[in-house]
């Protein structure tokens, strides 16, 4: 751990704990784990804190809403061991996925407005009444029925087995999930990154309940930028008091 800073009026750990609604026991546990500076000790081996300890506590507490508790904790550890170097190039990756999250938010909200702006396909004979079977599916996207089969492995569509043939079925929301993803791989999108947008829209219940949660979606980047600025207001003040 670096080394101890301290300066200033003594603080015990309670006083830096009651500002900020903690245990006292959650400030030692803080600085055991690198995100405070090394406590001094009294005599008898009391902790003592100073106000620069106060201002790392304010920093990290700032850093989580936006970053994450992992990644603030991992922030001030490099911060308090001398590698501001570390820290940035933490901030700067926490800032490029965010910036990838509102490209994935405008990929599915453009996906979303070419499915609504898309005729239904025409009814074809099928198994039943409202099913299409993988082949019907993959001539009416443009892809093989062997792409299908991965999807499905990879959790984006869910179609249901035939009784009878055992032939895999496509309900409409299977058809709208793999149109979805068919749109989403066109934007240069990996399964991966996809399965989690489609389980979003299987929990809204279909297109029009998504809207809300795409408002939710928003809003929740939105928070998560400006608690990144705070968080950066917050370690900016502390880097300056170390100095």
């Amino acid at each position: 751990m670096g080394r101890n800073l301290q300066t200033g009026d003594r603080l015990r750990p309670v006083d830096l704990a009651r500002g900020h609604g903690l245990s006292t026991q959650a400030v030692r546990n803080y600085e055991e784990a690198g995100i405070l500076p090394a406590a001094g000790r009294t005599p008898s081996g009391y902790r003592t804190y100073t106000p620069l300890h106060a201002q790392a506590l304010r920093a990290f507490l700032a850093l989580v809403p936006g970053h994450g508790h992992r990644t603030a904790t991992a922030i001030m550890r490099a911060v308090n061991e001398d590698a501001a170097e570390e820290a940035f190039r933490l901030i700067d990756a926490s800032h490029a996925q965010l910036l990838e999250d509102r490209r994935t938010l405008q990929a599915v909200e453009n996906a979303l407005r070419d499915l609504a702006s898309t005729p239904a396909p025409e009814p074809t004979a099928g198994p039943r009444p409202g099913g299409t079977f993988i082949g019907q599916l993959a001539t009416q996207l443009g892809l093989r029925p062997a792409t299908l089969r991965k999807w499905e492995r990879a959790g984006l569509v869910r179609p249901r087995r035939d009784p009878l043939t055992g032939y895999r079925v496509y309900d409409e929301a299977d058809v709208r999930d793999a149109r979805l993803a068919h749109q989403l791989r066109r934007g240069g999108y990996l399964l991966e990154q996809i399965a989690p947008l489609l389980d979003r829209l299987r929990a809204a219940g279909g297109l029009e309940p998504l809207e809300a949660a795409l408002h939710d979606w928003h809003g929740r980047l939105s928070a998560r930028g400006r608690a990144m600025l705070t968080g950066a207001a917050e370690l900016d003040a502390y880097l300056r008091e170390r100095e």
